[in-house]
């Protein structure tokens, strides 16, 4: 596992990255760890995504696992918020699932 340091800068790019994903596009959270550089960092990605400062304004909602699908717990709240964001954007969900071939930002 990387060092303070390294962890820093890692959450500092995997954020840029999720800041770049456009408005009615997704990325997983694989995709956006494979384009920071970090091969099989998805659980990275998550942690940092996890760790917004409070009031961020970082597109969040816009990442999704490999499945196409949102990773809360479905009927969360925060299932619903982000379900209730992408929809807002023109994502179109079918069986709670996420086609990302035309969705996707970045691929895996």
């Amino acid at each position: 596992m990387p060092g303070n340091t390294a962890m820093h800068q890692y959450r500092e790019l995997i954020w840029r990255i999720v800041h770049s994903i456009p408005a009615g596009k997704v990325a997983s959270y694989g995709a956006v760890a494979k384009h920071a550089g970090l091969p099989r960092g998805a659980r990275l990605v998550g942690r940092a995504l996890a760790n917004l400062p409070e009031g961020s304004m970082l597109p969040w909602h816009r990442v999704i696992n490999s499945r196409g699908t949102i990773s809360f717990p479905q009927g969360s709240p925060q299932y619903r918020e982000q379900r209730e964001r992408l929809l807002a954007e023109g994502i179109v969900f079918r069986n709670e699932k996420i086609d990302r071939r035309q969705f996707a930002w970045l691929s895996d």
